[in-house]
């Protein structure tokens, strides 16, 4: 018992995390993220904006994730003022709070603009998961230290870029290099879609976005009318990301039917693996894909409007698209993009690779070499980064 008159010691509060994730992948990095924390900060109290994953680790989320899942340049601005007036609430809410780290979980377009005001606020900031500085002009990489004390990348190759510009950034490992075998199981795969062995298998990826699947179906599926009359006996995988997604599928094969292609709620790694190609939308899904250990043929549109103006800006400065190319430092893969994705390019280069078993073969040691680059314990190691920065190193 304090004596009258004395001062009664506060005691000190708990830890305190900040965590903002968009879009659906975003949530299960964070999930994991959280997860590693809660071992080296049992205490510690997370809050932010996340999806299911976040809150069933325990997240209390003051907004959904899916609040910030916004893509493209004309997309971004039909939703720029509710973005911006998220934006403005939730920097109140945290300084606020005063979290002791604030962790910005991609979503650079919005994240970063609250990293750095957090920053000039004394707050100590993470950016996990590197904007593709390596496409999309490198000097982002020097604005984005301003933004983040600390930078988490997925992709080797992003450290040095950011070292050139005196920025710290860490290189953590790539989740999915974890999610796939060094060497699939083709034929367990196959088995599960009720596929034999000798069937010519194609995979369509078409995207998980609506946007992308209303641009990007109807020219996979003709192209795969065309492929089809050169193998009579292919078969279809077409993996739906969700609900809606499956929706817009139907509704695509409602319009336009193609033969001997089935729709899968999911199982896109499984679809993948079963495959003999993958035809697929630029993106995530071409990781995936190598890590497969899969040919692929990757076709990419996007709005008209939004292409010019990035052509008009100059904001594209690589001529390497898909993620295999950029790991591998040369193009190993075919990439059709916005006018060259034709139906009949596409049937072209899918046929190529049915036809030509010897390419197939010469890609594996090349998906496993980059494999091999990219595996890590990725949550643990962003922990480790997390909790070093906390530390003062």
């Amino acid at each position: 018992m304090a004596l009258p008159g004395t001062a009664v010691p506060t005691p000190p509060r708990p830890l305190r995390i900040a965590l903002v994730a968009g879009e659906a992948s975003g949530d299960l990095l964070g999930a994991g993220l959280v997860n590693a924390l809660k071992l080296r900060f049992p205490d510690a109290e997370f809050a932010g904006v996340g999806g299911p994953r976040l809150r069933a680790a325990g997240m209390a989320t003051w907004h959904d994730c899916s609040e910030l899942a916004v893509m493209g340049l004309v997309e971004v601005l039909r939703h720029l003022p509710r973005l911006l007036r998220l934006r403005r609430s939730l920097r109140k809410r945290l300084l606020a709070w005063r979290p002791d780290v604030f962790i910005g979980i991609d979503a650079p377009d919005f994240n970063l603009g609250l990293e750095r005001q957090l920053k000039q606020a004394g707050i100590r900031t993470v950016h996990y998961v590197s904007p593709s500085v390596w496409a999309w002009r490198e000097g982002r990489a020097a604005k984005l230290g301003r933004s983040a004390d600390r930078v988490l990348c997925l992709f080797p190759m992003e450290p040095p870029i950011y070292e050139r510009h005196g920025v710290d950034a860490r290189f953590v490992g790539h989740p999915l290099a974890e999610s796939f075998a060094m060497e699939p199981d083709r034929h367990g795969a196959r088995a599960h879609f009720g596929l034999d062995d000798a069937t010519p298998v194609l995979a369509l990826l078409p995207g998980s976005r609506l946007g992308e699947i209303q641009r990007l179906l109807p020219v996979f599926l003709e192209a795969t009318r065309r492929v089809h009359g050169k193998l009579p006996a292919l078969q279809v995988l077409l993996p739906a990301a969700n609900a809606a997604c499956r929706e817009a599928i139907d509704a695509c094969l409602a319009n336009a039917p193609a033969a001997n292609v089935r729709v899968v709620d999911g199982q896109s790694h499984e679809a993948m693996i079963a495959s003999d190609v993958v035809l697929l939308a630029s993106g995530t899904a071409a990781l995936e894909a190598m890590l497969a250990k899969r040919p692929m043929v990757v076709g990419y549109r996007i709005s008209a409007l939004t292409y010019r103006l990035v052509m008009l800006l100059g904001l594209m400065k690589v001529n390497r698209y898909s993620l295999p190319n950029v790991l591998a430092n040369e193009p190993i893969v075919p990439e059709l993009m916005q006018g060259d994705c034709t139906p009949d390019r596409l049937a072209a280069a899918v046929l190529h690779w049915f036809d030509h078993p010897e390419a197939r073969a010469t890609l594996l040691p090349r998906y496993q070499y980059i494999h091999a680059k990219l595996r890590g314990d990725p949550s643990a190691g962003a922990a480790d980064a997390v909790a070093e920065l906390l530390a003062g190193k």
